[in-house]
Order: structure tokens, then sequence, then C-alpha cells
């Protein structure tokens, strides 16, 4: 960042720098860990940090305000608006900025202490100033001001879960964006009906534009928390001392441990989609395909299984895709399963008007993998303006998912390790667009329905529990359409450029099917 006139690079030292450089065999570490640099460096009118407790983001946070003040109106200087729940972190706060204005070099002046008015007189709030040479400064409140509308520049608002009435504050601190400013929300969690966790899962599904960070105590530990501990007392750094002192930091936390240092809001829990959204959105326009085989249907010849698998296809699908206009693009999502899970592909379309809308929807139950990836190729290559997919690529799944990014391209089929960060990231963004109605169009059908309901908000990210539920037919699920169905929406969010190709003949489609009905098939019901 530029730090005008006022800055001299030549002198920035550290307090820690300077700590160790008595001895000559000792490096001098840099001034800031890796997150602290990731967070100081992350640019935007609005970024929001959900961190650990005691992982210094503040600290960090106060070297970036004071060089934003203690630069020049050319180079960016603005004013800083700190605003903590309590005073002991406001005068935690305004010291580390003093300490960093020493360590700068910058003349600036001391620590002011003084009231800001506010329009309840029995409500001014005592202020902890310092003003740079820039004419500008930063303001340290220790409570929060109803008048912060008309103010411009930077707005800290710090350990924000815990501010009384987060919602108003973030109103009054965004409008000092239309002139340029930015505010910097930091917080550990405070439950997942807090206004910081909505925050950030606006965030996430896009209602909302603004830069998320996240760090943990573990990922701090990993970027050298501890041993920066050991530096600050002169101590010597070990393995064993880094791991018994990451124990006894859980143990005090104790069974607050998962909210306090690893960022996960507390009191999370119930399904993550009600069911009156679920039914505003069914419709009774997609239809549900369903084929099913019996055990041990895989011993029979494959060419007969491939024939068998097409003929169904022709009939059942083949006539859905062709009611679909060619102009539309379109996507897909599978969630893989052979034995016991479902296989569940979701097509999805885009209107002109970019509403997401599901045609149909294919559930496979023990179905062989090669009739898996026969049947998947044979909707696919049958899309119009087919953009992108993302496959289930966990265990037996990755075989189908990277022959789907053989034939279609790398850069258009996703294969997805479905992990807690995969579903904190798509979930959000998934919930918010059946809440819009920009994809307004999922089947009405029960088992469907109960497989989106069934994800479940676990640790404070919305996924699908290790709990399977049991079909009308008897047959067990997994939320497998629901997986599908993320799945689908998300390729819809990140689509490749459109590329025009023919896609090879299989060998199956050389198979004159004209007489085969597989419906009748001994031990097995297919179709609708």
């Amino acid at each position: 960042m530029n730090t005008g006139p006022q800055a001299n690079p030549a002198k920035k030292i550290s307090p820690l720098a300077e700590a160790v450089s008595e001895s000559a065999e000792v490096e001098a570490p840099s001034v800031l860990l890796t997150y602290q640099q990731r967070w100081v460096g992350l640019r935007a009118p609005l970024k929001v940090g959900e961190k650990s407790r005691r992982i210094g983001l503040t600290w960090a946070e106060a070297a970036d305000n004071v060089l934003v003040a203690a630069s020049s109106t050319k180079a960016g200087g603005m004013n800083v608006y700190y605003l903590g729940y309590n005073q002991d972190m406001t005068v935690e706060y305004i010291q580390a900025c003093a300490m960093w204005a020493r360590a700068f070099n910058y003349a600036a002046g001391e620590i002011e202490e003084g009231i800001w008015a506010d329009e309840d007189p029995d409500k001014h709030i005592k202020t902890f100033t310092i003003t740079f040479p820039s004419g500008y400064r930063i303001v340290a409140l220790t409570s929060r001001p109803s008048n912060l509308r008309g103010r411009q520049g930077v707005v800290v608002i710090d350990e924000a879960a815990f501010h009384q009435d987060l919602a108003e504050l973030l109103k009054a601190a965004l409008a000092l964006l239309i002139w340029g400013g930015e505010v910097h929300v930091i917080s550990t969690h405070d439950g997942t009906d807090n206004p910081f966790n909505e925050l950030i899962q606006d965030i996430r599904a896009g209602k909302r534009k603004g830069e998320l960070f996240r760090c943990t105590f573990k990922e701090a530990v990993a970027d050298g928390l501890y041993r920066r501990v050991c530096l600050r007392k002169g101590t010597e750094w070990t393995a064993e001392g880094e791991k018994e002192w990451m124990e006894s930091v859980y143990a005090f936390y104790g069974d607050a441990a998962e909210e306090e240092l690893d960022c996960v809001p507390s009191q999370g829990g119930g399904a993550y989609l009600s069911l009156a959204l679920l039914e505003k959105r069914a419709s009774r326009e997609v239809p549900v395909l369903r084929l099913a085989y019996p055990q041990g249907y895989e011993t029979i010849a494959e060419h007969l299984r491939l024939a068998d698998s097409l003929s169904w296809c022709e009939r059942r699908v083949l006539p859905l895709l062709e009611a679909l206009p060619s102009d539309l693009r379109s996507f897909y999502g599978m969630d893989f399963g052979r034995s016991g899970d479902l296989s569940v592909i979701v097509p999805l379309v885009q209107l002109q008007d970019l509403r997401r809308r599901q045609p149909f929807q294919v559930e496979l139950r023990n179905v062989p993998f090669k009739q898996q990836e026969q049947i998947l190729f044979y909707i696919v290559d049958r899309l119009p303006g087919f953009l992108g997919g993302k496959n289930d690529a966990r265990g037996n799944g990755q075989a189908i998912a990277e022959a789907a990014a053989v034939r279609y391209g790398h850069t258009r089929i996703d294969q997805v390790m479905l992990t807690e960060g995969w579903y904190r990231d798509n979930m959000p963004p998934f919930k918010a667009a059946l809440e819009d109605g920009t994809l307004d169009q999922i089947p009405a059908d029960k088992d469907t329905v109960d497989d989106y309901r069934a994800i479940t908000v676990i640790k404070g990210v919305p996924r699908i529990p290790d709990v399977r539920t049991t079909e009308k037919g008897g047959g067990k699920r997994h939320g497998d359409a629901a997986v599908a169905g993320v799945l689908a929406h998300a390729a819809s969010r990140t689509p490749a450029a459109p590329i025009e190709y023919t896609a090879a003949p299989t060998s199956a489609s050389r198979w004159d099917m004209a007489d085969h009905d597989h419906d009748d098939h001994a031990g097995f019901k297919g179709g609708w």
C-alpha cells in the first residue's frame, strides 16, 4: 500500500524484529504472519473476517489502519473509525495503533481522550484519537454511535457478533461506501442466528457483495502463531511444546472450542431448507425417471446390458430432451452411487431471463458402472448449449467423473470432492436461488423433497449427514437428489464458454433396439 509522504519505509521495523536483532544468528521474522498478511492484503469495500480467538487479527488490522490514516489523500489516506463493543478492547486497539505509529516512525500525536457527541445527549461516547500529519486520524469508540452516517473513511467493526445491534450498525457503516470508504468486519462467532453469521451467509450466497476471510486457531498455528509466542517469550520452539500448547488452549475453551477456535457457529441444527420453500419451487411438470436393476444383473453380458439401457434412454429420456428448446444453455450435476445409494443425474437449463429450471431428473439404482456412464453421456450429448457439469468424484464415482471430463473437456467438467469447505461455499447460493426464484423448478416428488430436507446444519455448515432414509419403494437414500441438485446449480454458476462439438458414437449406439423393451425385464420395474 502507498503510505504517502509521511512514510519512511526504511525505518518500518517491527518491535519483534528489534527484540531479536541483538543475536546475529537469528534472522528477523516477518512482522505479520501469513494469515495476518492475507487479511491486510485483502482490499475490498466490504471485507468480513471470521476468526479464532487470540490470533492477533485486530493487531494486524491496527497496522493497516495506521498506514491508511498516515497516508496523504492522493495515496489513499482516510480517517479510520474503530468500533469495539467494550472499553477494554478499544483501549487495547488504540494502544496497538500507537505502537505501530512509532514502529513506522510516523510523527503521530499522542492518544487523546475525547467525547463523540451522540444524537441522544445521554449517550455521548468516549473516544480515543490519534492524529497524523496527513490530517487524518484514527478514532476508537467505546460503543456504537447512532450518528455514524455522514462520516467518511474506513470503519472497523471488531467482534461484530457481540455488538448489540449489528444489523443497524452495518446499515450506517455501509453508507460510507458511497464516498469510497471501506468497512472491515472482524469477529469470532456467536451462534448461527447471529447477524454476523447471516452476513457471511449472504456474501457466500451472492446476496451481498463482499470478500470473506476465515482463519481457525489450527490454521494460525500452522502459519507460525506458536513460534511467534515463543519468540515473544524468549523460549525455544519445539514440536512437542506446540502440541501441548494447542491442547491446553482447546482444553481451556472446552465445549466452546468449536465456536471460539474453529470458526463454527454454535446452536446449528435442524433442516436447512424449509418444507414451505421446497413446496413453493416443486413442480409436477418435472418428471423423475427411475431405473432399477435386480441383484446379479451385472452378470449379464455387457453388450446386452448396454442395449438394455440404451433402449430405456430412447423411450424415456429422448422425448424429454427433444422437447427442450435449442437456444437454451444447460448444465448438470451427478451424485454417484452403485449398490447402496442412488446415482442421481440432474440436468439444469438456463432460460433467457437467467432463471434455472430442472427439466427432469434421472435416478439409477443398482445400475452397473458402464451403463451409468452410457446414460450420462446419452443425456449430455443431447443437452442444448451444454456448458458444464459437476460430478461427485468420491470413491468409485471418480471413474465416471474422469470419463466425463475426458469426453467433454476438463474445463467443463468439475470432478468434485464433497468436503465441508465445498458445502460451506455452495449451499448458501443454492438456498438463495430457491428463495429468490432464480432456481424456480424442482420435482414435485416426495423422495426428492425428502432428500432436500435431509440437508442439515452440522457444525455451522449445511450438508448431508451420515444418515440414510427409506424411500417409498423401500430403497435407501442418502440425500442423493439434493447433492445432485446442488452440484448442478454450482455448475450453472461457473460455466465454461460454449464449445461446438460432435460426439463420437458409442459402441452401444450401433445396436438396433427398436424391438427391445426393458420395462418387462423380470425382477425389476423401470420407467417413470
